[in-house]
């Protein structure tokens, strides 16, 4: 027996004590487990997984703050099994051993099964992953791995195959709200052994800029607390001024490689494509308030000039390039001008995808090649030296130079013998272009 035994658990209790409120009120159990009703509601496939004891190797996927690492913590206590776990961005081959090896002696000792949780398990390469595969076909580990990133694009395919994957979605504000009830009423790990006023609107504020991480909500509350003077009657109040002092910036969900960068780029084009002026402010805001480099939103506006306003105005390319220079030389916040004074340009521009009739031909050189020059587009000094030395004419003579012809333009055949009369652009009808084409139609009207 320990003759410190005593003093060692008190230590245990202190070291508890000193953690943050987060990690204390962390769930323990499927009862205290918040959100996610969609998994683990009464009768969800999850639930009863747990419940019945009989749980495979999975996959949970969702945004940071969601509870991936905190529901595989509980799923183990309530499978009574051993949990262990490794940070793919820290660990590797020789900690998954590790890991093994201790399950296998556990699993020979006292039959108990050990749950291996891989936190951003995306991080791993393939030969890690691969790593895997031979102790979950044995049954040595049960794999918990969770991702941020979308698993079908970030795991391989045996892996897949091996585990179910279960989608977390971000926590509500209902949710993180309950968090704080709970952490002010909890008095062996939370508050609830203080006495503790917070105003609706101070809670309602804690709970809406935490952005649905709830870690981040009882952090801000724990320092309110703690930083506030009781009243003379003991008691800590937090009102709305404390609470702001208290979490001073929102916390937006966003990850500069992970699905959500994805989806507000996504939401960003697609609401300047569809005109939508204040929706592509918000998105834009959304992410730079996130974090994201604007000149990656300047590079998404540059290919946006071309690809939906396009010849609908062909000057949205200088407009962007103009914003993007100033940019450079200002810096931020003056910044934020340029960014806008871009976005609005193209969100309010006629529109225009007539420039993708590129992609067409592209497609249509790879599929059968490049056919041969026609003989009076070829170049003249090359045709020159072939007509003296082979003695044959040079057909580049029979070339007819456009700009000795009324309005700079001569019925002519450009495209190669095969592809006579195919056509690949398609003129869009708002803004610069009909006008441009209509000119071009009229010309050749008069020649015809």
């Amino acid at each position: 027996m320990d003759l410190f035994e005593e003093d060692s658990e008190s230590s245990v209790q202190d070291e508890y004590e000193n953690r943050p409120l987060a990690t204390r009120m962390r769930p323990a159990s499927l009862g205290e487990f918040i959100g996610q009703e969609h998994l683990v509601g009464e009768g969800k496939m999850l639930r009863r997984m747990i419940e019945s004891g009989v749980i495979g190797s999975l996959i949970f996927y969702g945004p940071p703050s969601s509870g991936k690492t905190t529901l595989a913590n509980v799923i183990s206590k309530e499978i009574d099994a051993r949990f262990e776990v490794i940070n793919a961005v820290l660990d590797g081959i020789k900690e998954l051993r590790n890991v093994v090896s201790k399950a296998e002696h556990q699993k020979k000792a006292n039959g108990k099964k050990t749950i291996l949780f891989v936190d951003e398990i995306h991080r791993w390469n393939k030969a890690q992953q691969d790593a895997l595969l031979p102790h979950l076909e044995s049954g040595i580990i049960t794999l918990v791995g969770a991702t941020t990133e979308n698993p079908f694009y970030s795991l391989v395919n045996p892996l897949l195959s091996r585990c179910q994957l279960f989608e977390l979605f971000p926590l509500t504000k209902d949710d993180v709200s309950e968090m704080i009830d709970r952490a002010l009423s909890d008095e062996k790990r939370g508050l609830g052994y203080m006495s503790i006023s917070v105003s609706d609107d101070a809670k309602d504020y804690f709970a809406e800029y935490a952005g649905g991480d709830v870690r981040n909500a009882l952090n801000a509350l724990e320092v309110a607390v703690l930083s506030t003077v009781k009243d003379k009657d003991g008691v800590v109040n937090i009102d709305l001024d404390i609470a702001k002092e208290s979490i001073q910036k929102r916390n937006v969900r966003y990850d500069r490689t992970g699905d959500e960068h994805y989806h507000y780029v996504s939401a960003f084009i697609k609401s300047m494509r569809g005109s939508d002026v204040d929706a592509a402010l918000y998105w834009m805001s959304a992410m730079l308030q996130s974090g994201e480099d604007p000149n990656f939103i300047f590079r998404r506006l540059l290919i946006f000039a071309s690809e939906d306003v396009g010849m609908a105005d062909p000057y949205a390319l200088t407009v962007v390039n103009a914003a993007h220079e100033s940019f450079q030389k200002t810096g931020m916040p003056e910044g934020f001008y340029f960014l806008s004074h871009a976005a609005i340009f193209l969100a309010l521009s006629a529109k225009s995808n007539s420039t993708k009739a590129i992609f067409e031909t592209n497609s249509l050189i790879e599929k059968k090649g490049v056919q041969d020059v026609p003989p009076h587009l070829r170049d003249k000094t090359a045709n020159k030296l072939a007509a003296r030395y082979m003695d044959v004419e040079n057909s580049s003579d029979d070339y007819l130079y456009p700009h000795d012809f009324p309005n700079n333009w001569v019925d002519q055949q450009y495209l190669p013998d095969k592809l006579k009369g195919r056509s690949f652009y398609r003129a869009g009808s708002s803004g610069r272009e009909p006008k441009m084409w209509g000119r071009l139609q009229k010309i050749k009207s008069r020649n015809d």
